[in-house]
């Protein structure tokens, strides 16, 4: 392995049970992992609980954590060790982002457009299907 900085991905399943604090706590001692082996978290998406496609260690729900980090190789030994010995974490899958689709994506980022701010739709005013004969127009 060498030590040229690659960018990774890493998506594991949390306990459900926990308590959001503990989640977080979890989710903090993996960014701590990666960032003293010389690496740094890019970004965390948190997806949630989710009902697992099948039972895990006899749980049916998991907490889905998604994260994007830049190391070198020697990092995910580490990283690996510490998912198999923290209980809290069900399952983890690490993989190396390709350079084209990281153009493709950094591409297609780039070709939407950014929002159009919202601004007051044009009231189009309307004449009344039905006429009211003058006489109810006096009365009332």
């Amino acid at each position: 392995m060498s030590n040229a900085k690659r960018l990774y991905e890493t998506t594991f399943i949390v306990n459900a049970s926990l308590d959001d604090p503990q989640v977080d706590a979890v989710i903090g001692r993996v960014q701590e992992t990666v960032s003293k082996n010389a690496g740094a978290v890019t970004a965390v998406n948190k997806w949630g609980r989710k009902r697992l496609a099948y039972t895990i260690n006899k749980k049916t729900n998991g907490f889905y954590v998604n994260m994007e980090f830049e190391a070198p190789g020697l990092v995910l030994g580490q990283l690996e060790r510490m998912f198999q010995l923290d209980e809290m974490v069900l399952r983890y899958l690490t993989i190396v982002l390709d350079r084209r689709a990281l153009k493709a994506r950094a591409a297609a980022a780039a070709a939407v457009p950014p929002p159009v701010p919202a601004e007051a739709a044009p009231v189009t005013t309307r004449e009344p299907l039905f006429k009211e004969p003058d006489d109810q127009k006096k009365s009332s």
